[in-house]
């Protein structure tokens, strides 16, 4: 059978929308939400096994790397689906108590000064570690296959998937808006680049408005830079630039007003938990099967 020759990752994938299915009758208040779930699992399975089954034929190599790369579009695919946690309304329950620390931050901290004060230089770098984000999984598994490391993908991504997803997971639970559209006028960046409208229009066209806590991109680029210390342990140059850019990023999406201060934390922490599971859970060598 297909389904027992499953990765790893790929069972992180299967759990998320599982899971997503699980809690839906929880949420009868969300106008978008119907069986839409059960058919994104059961696609998702059957994509899955057809491709476990058919593993050891004559398109082996092809399928092989077809598993390598299929996790970071269904990523997406996830990510998308959280779209159908939308809420009537939002209460803005939690962004009250958020946006305070915020306002200590960037203001009374003088991080929102000390970003500005070289011009657009800093603004720029910021925008910019904040726009990559979107492409950060796929390098990092671009670059165990450049280091001669493929072996070491279905790790990787077991451990970027859980990072991830457990962001998305708490998506449904807390309802909110980013700063720049609840509180447009708390610290709003003074200085405009390109990058930075560029990442205002693609969140206006292809993002979701279902919750802002954690911050997956947060999240997400920790959970980068853990896999690669862990899976290129000989490389700790990437595992370290990747932390920096892990960091960056947590400053870009509150400098930016995408996320609040504690969506940030909370993502690490998602990113954090997500490492120690990991590694509570593998082998006594400390590695998951392959695949």
């Amino acid at each position: 059978m297909g389904w027992l020759r499953l990765r790893s990752s790929e069972w992180v994938l299967v759990a998320f929308f599982g899971y997503i299915v699980a809690i839906t009758p929880f949420f009868p208040d969300r106008p978008h939400l119907g069986y839409q779930p059960v058919i994104v699992l059961s696609s998702v399975f059957i994509l899955l096994s057809i491709l476990a089954r058919n593993q050891a034929g004559s398109w082996s190599a092809a399928l092989l790397t077809l598993r390598d790369w299929l996790p970071i579009p269904l990523t997406f695919a996830a990510f998308r689906e959280m779209e159908l946690f939308v809420p009537v309304r939002y209460s803005h329950f939690y962004e009250h108590s958020w946006i305070r620390w915020d306002e200590l931050v960037l203001q009374a901290w003088h991080l929102k000064s000390a970003i500005e004060s070289m011009g657009r230089l800093i603004p720029f770098y910021l925008e910019w570690c904040y726009f990559l984000v979107y492409g950060v999984g796929a390098y990092c598994v671009g670059l165990l296959y450049l280091r001669g490391r493929r072996t070491r993908t279905n790790q990787f991504l077991t451990i970027y998937l859980l990072g991830t997803l457990g962001a998305y997971s708490l998506f449904p639970y807390f309802p909110s808006q980013p700063p720049r559209l609840a509180f447009p006028l708390v610290a709003p960046p003074a200085i405009t680049t390109w990058i930075r409208q560029l990442n205002l229009w693609m969140l206006q066209h292809a993002t979701i408005h279902s919750g802002v806590f954690p911050s997956a991109h947060v999240s997400s680029a920790f959970s980068c830079a853990w896999g690669m210390f862990l899976f290129l342990p000989e490389r700790k140059r990437y595992g370290c630039g990747l932390l920096l850019y892990a960091i960056s990023v947590s400053v870009a999406t509150v400098y930016g007003r995408y996320h609040y201060t504690v969506d940030a934390i909370a993502g690490f922490a998602v990113s954090l938990a997500a490492g120690i599971l990991f590694i509570a859970t593998s082998t006594p060598r400390g590695r998951l099967k392959a695949g």
